[in-house]
């Protein structure tokens, strides 16, 4: 079996393709350039490279969301029009179940952390057990407070990663009151690979969708549509 994995989701670009067991290749950007100037260029390197035959992939597995609302529908957008061109299903990953797939079979609690603005984060609870996956809780866009609050309460070791990290580190070491570790650079990002794997498993599954019904899933809405909300709000509160 033969995934094509995309992450665009945060401020890291990332392709992959894994067949079966194997990384047969990875590329992966952490600079700010936008998603529309790196994603496709990178897809057409290990195409080039690796000499890949796109209709040989069994499905394209893409980071859903939440995260960058640009990077998202510019991953979102990759991953339908290859759907259509190439007629192979999407599997829809969310983004933070893809971030903690990168410490496979860690022990303890696996808390991905991206800054999601307003002292908030994107995150989700997890831990393997028997060499799977565990949702202790599904993704949510929460205050750090609150995410801190329901870690020192389940009371176990925890291991962070994501763009959040070099946020919310001191307050994690000042407020956190159990064992904790920050994840090695080489792990603590988004990859393509884990979107990939991890899409293996959902493909297995029978998760997946058509390019036609994929939509990314933003869990909150856009700061821009927040403040058509507010003016609304105050438009018709003047009108009353």
């Amino acid at each position: 079996m033969k995934i094509l994995g995309l992450d665009s989701s945060g401020i890291v670009a990332s392709v992959a393709v894994v067949e079966d067991d194997v990384l047969i290749a990875e590329y992966t950007v952490n600079y700010k350039k936008t998603h529309s100037q790196t994603l496709l260029p990178m897809l057409d390197e290990i195409v080039k490279m690796t000499e890949l035959d796109l209709n040989s992939v069994d499905a394209i597995a893409v980071a859903a969301g939440p995260g960058s609302f640009t990077g998202l529908r510019i991953g979102s957008a990759t991953a339908k029009g290859l759907g259509l061109a190439l007629k192979k299903p999407l599997v829809a990953i969310p983004t933070v179940e893809g971030l903690a797939y990168n410490l496979y079979d860690t022990q303890g609690i696996i808390c991905p952390i991206m800054d999601a603005r307003r002292k908030q984060v994107y995150t989700g609870i997890y831990r393997f057990e028997d060499h799977r996956l565990r949702v202790l809780e599904d993704q949510m866009a929460v205050p750090m407070e609150e995410l801190i609050s329901k870690l020192n309460k389940l009371g176990q070791p925890v291991t962070f990663l994501g763009d959040g990290v070099s946020v919310f580190r001191e307050m994690i070491r000042q407020e956190l009151a159990v064992p904790f570790a920050f994840a090695p650079a080489h792990i603590n990002k988004q990859r393509a690979a884990a979107i990939a794997a991890l899409g293996m498993e959902y493909y297995r599954e029978g998760k997946t969708q058509t390019a036609m019904e994929h939509v990314p899933d933003y869990l909150r809405v856009s700061q821009a549509e927040r403040e058509r909300a507010e003016k609304l709000k105050i438009e018709n509160g003047e009108n009353l």
